[in-house]
């Protein structure tokens, strides 16, 4: 009787000690006391600045942050969200979609959001999805276009041999580059060279016709500046690339998740344009993230 209820008060004791943890783990994620949040960003400035804006929204509310900026590609970074390297990264849902499912068939914004979403590890949460966009294009030169004849991706078949592509390495084996112009527009040009992520390596190299075709970005204000031609993408190669906060689980508390979705609410495509082109000025990533929080309200 006695061996009875010795195992009783034990078991009784360890339910107690089990709730006690799950309550103090509660009342983590309602503070915000998760600990410091490291927030990391792709190679590139435009996830750069996000990551800083997301970083610098977060310390001012007082949580603890640090940065781990230009870490690489995705096949980089996924890894170390994952492994717990970084707990906080701003993705584009398409891109991101297509790295966890290659044969996905989503295109538009609302369908890669609910595809994204079940796609998803558990160990990573999605936060609200952002109005903004930055989608890769497929660029010519305006004399490119005109001298044979280009509107559409489509329209490259019968030259794309003659053409040399350039873009980032990953572009080698991605869907969303020479993989899937094959595949999707039956695309094989004279050559691949290995370039920045829509950069000024990139840039330089399609203006001066060291390359004829080139990954370059929506929000790149060099597009405009540089007259170059986004050809359409009429079989949605390129899916929805709306910009989301992936965060682990583990680091997920209501204060962040507040700040995070406020920050893509009020974030449009605009905003990434005109902040693109003061990176491209030379002004800091800090500047350009505190100019932004502060004139919507984010930076106390």
């Amino acid at each position: 009787m006695k061996m009875n209820q010795l195992l009783a008060a034990t078991l009784f004791s360890t339910v107690l000690l089990h709730a006690a943890l799950a309550s103090a783990d509660d009342k983590a994620t309602a503070t915000g006391d998760v600990g410091t949040i490291i927030v990391g960003s792709a190679d590139f400035p435009e996830s750069q600045l996000l990551a800083t804006i997301y970083a610098d929204a977060l310390a001012a509310k007082n949580i603890k942050v640090e940065k781990k900026l230009n870490i690489g590609s995705r096949e980089v970074y996924m890894p170390a969200l994952l492994d717990g390297s970084i707990n906080l990264i701003p993705e584009y849902s398409g891109a991101t979609l297509s790295y966890l499912d290659e044969k996905t068939q989503a295109h538009s914004a609302e369908d890669v959001e609910a595809a994204l979403a079940k796609a998803l590890p558990a160990k990573i949460k999605m936060l609200s999805i952002s109005p903004a966009q930055d989608s890769d294009v497929l660029a010519v030169t305006a004399k490119t276009a005109k001298q044979h004849n280009l509107k559409t991706i489509g329209d490259l078949q019968p030259v794309a041999g003659k053409l040399v592509l350039g873009g980032p390495a990953e572009w080698k084996s991605r869907r969303e580059g020479v993989k899937g112009l094959q595949e999707v527009y039956g695309l094989t040009f004279k050559n691949f060279r290995v370039l920045d992520v829509a950069g000024p390596l990139t840039l330089s190299a399609l203006v001066n016709n060291q390359i004829q075709v080139a990954d370059m970005t929506s929000t790149d204000p060099a597009m405009k500046k540089n007259n170059l031609v986004a050809l359409e993408d009429p079989k949605h190669l390129f899916p929805a690339q709306n910009i989301v906060p992936l965060i682990a689980a583990d680091k997920l508390s209501a204060p962040i998740e507040e700040t995070l979705n406020k920050i893509s609410a009020q974030l449009t495509t605009d905003d990434l344009i005109v902040m693109n082109g003061k990176l491209a000025n030379f002004d800091s990533i800090d500047a350009v993230s505190k100019e932004w929080l502060s004139r919507h309200g984010l930076d106390k």
